[in-house]
């Protein structure tokens, strides 16, 4: 029973080990065979004769080749096994190093860009403030001036008087542009180095005594008839009224840079020209030609033309400025105002033509804010066109007529007629047409096109979609679709 036992025991041993393995010779029953072939050739005395088919099992099946047959798969596998699994492995983790590089890379460069978008989204948005910031600084400070105005006439009408108070603020502006100027920059200049960098506006050996009487004399006496008509208009107008008048000073610079500069014509601003003449004539019929209305008319009507007039020349004359040469040239003008034309309020003054008893009656708090309005305002116009987009600042100066009208509803409870109302519309739809450029026939062409090529690539994505939806439908039926020709 041992002797039975012991061969089965190894034949069932070696017939898990060959099964395991994968031995390609084994079958079940192999090694009960096999232990059997053992066992004939143990039979067998080594000098005894052995059939030949003794000898044949034996050289076929001898305990040497039957070691060697059946560990040599094992034999195989041990040699093959850890160079494959270690190349595999290496592979894999080679594949797996390169992957998380690969992802690493990825998701840094998603961070990175993420950071990108992030960092222009926040500068578009502090772009949009700061142009927001302008508009809403032209427009109440446009605002703000023209009420004080009317306010200041209830105590005190002096026109002039109040606009020469006004044109002295001017010599203030240098000094806040070299005060920003050592604020910010990085090279601080002395003030007089920066004042002959500056005055380089008025030629190459900057501001000498014949250039400060050619240059500025004119300007000043536009500057001080714009504001002094303006301010008479408002004794006659309304708020509301002079402002959009006002508003035409914008066509009357394209129709004299069209005839003295030799600008591009331009159909669309003919148009914004004569829409803002029209309004002009309905303000003027408002009250049927007649009374203050009329005079009123003419007087916002001279100021928007000597506004006009003073833009186109100072464009012919000086060209462009930077920030410091505007900023130089303001305070000129309020200079020459305080030497030149100070004498002007004297003579209405002892003429009684603006005269006032008490020297303790005038308003000085309300002069002032005028004042200040004002040089805010021309600080905004002058020179913040040199720091933003010109548009900024008509957009801001177009908006005060909603403003003033706003508050001569509100406050002094105005009832606009509808040829006024009509009126004032015009004259804003004019302007707005002035602030079209000048390639805008151009750009709107290719705005169309790009329209009409998206939506005709937007319909051509429908229809590949649709007939994808179809087929696929059509698949899941059991069918398929032929689209016909």
């Amino acid at each position: 029973m041992d002797g039975k036992a012991a061969p089965n025991g190894v034949a069932t041993i070696e017939d898990r080990i060959l099964r395991i393995t994968g031995y390609y010779g084994y079958y079940p029953g192999y090694s009960s065979q096999k232990s059997a072939s053992r066992s004939s050739v143990i039979q067998c005395k080594p000098g005894g004769n052995c059939p030949s088919r003794h000898r044949g099992m034996t050289r076929q099946l001898s305990p040497l080749s039957v070691a060697e047959d059946s560990a040599a798969p094992i034999l195989e596998l041990q040699n093959r096994s850890p160079s494959g699994i270690c190349r595999h492995s290496r592979v894999e983790r080679q594949s797996r190093s390169e992957e998380g590089t690969q992802t690493h890379t990825e998701s840094g460069s998603q961070e990175a860009e993420g950071q990108t978008r992030c960092q222009s989204c926040t500068s578009t948005f502090l772009k949009l403030i700061w142009r927001f910031l302008i508009i809403l600084s032209v427009f109440s400070s446009w605002v703000g001036t023209t009420q004080f105005v009317k306010i200041t006439y209830e105590t005190f009408d002096c026109p002039f008087f109040m606009t020469w108070f006004s044109t002295n603020w001017n010599i203030m502006v240098f000094p806040i542009y070299y005060s920003g100027h050592l604020a910010t920059a990085q090279e601080k200049q002395s003030p007089i180095k920066k004042f002959r960098e500056c005055s380089r506006i008025f030629g190459e050996d900057g501001l000498t005594l014949k250039l400060f009487l050619k240059r500025t004399a004119p300007f000043s006496i536009l500057w001080t008839l714009t504001n002094y008509l303006y301010l008479l208009a408002l004794k006659k107008l309304t708020a509301t009224d002079v402002s959009a008048l006002f508003c035409c000073n914008k066509a009357f610079v394209f129709l004299l840079s069209w005839i003295v500069l030799k600008d591009r014509f331009m159909g669309a601003r003919i148009v914004a020209a004569i829409m803002a003449i029209t309004g002009i004539v309905m303000m003027a019929y408002a009250d049927g030609f007649q009374g203050d209305s009329i005079i009123g008319v003419a007087y916002a009507v001279g100021s928007a033309s000597t506004s006009a007039l003073y833009k186109v020349l100072f464009k012919m004359f000086l060209g462009s400025a930077n920030f410091g040469e505007a900023a130089h040239f303001v305070s000129t003008l309020g200079f020459f105002n305080l030497i030149f034309i100070s004498v002007t309020p004297i003579i209405l003054y002892f003429t009684k033509v603006e005269y006032w008893s008490p020297f303790s009656a005038v308003p000085w708090g309300y002069l002032c804010g005028v004042a200040g309005l004002w040089l805010a305002f021309n600080i905004l116009v002058n020179v913040g066109v040199v720091l933003t987009y010109p548009i900024l600042i008509s957009i801001g100066t177009v908006l005060s007529v909603p403003g003033n009208a706003a508050v001569d509803l509100l406050k002094h409870k105005m009832i606009f007629s509808v040829v006024r109302l009509g009126a004032t519309i015009i004259i804003c739809i004019g302007f707005l047409l002035m602030l079209l450029p000048e390639e805008w026939d151009e750009i709107t062409l290719r705005f169309i096109n790009s329209l009409k090529e998206k939506k005709s690539e937007d319909h051509a994505d429908d229809i590949t979609d649709s007939s994808v939806h179809t087929r696929s439908r059509s698949r899941a039926n059991g069918t398929v679709s032929i689209p016909l020709a």
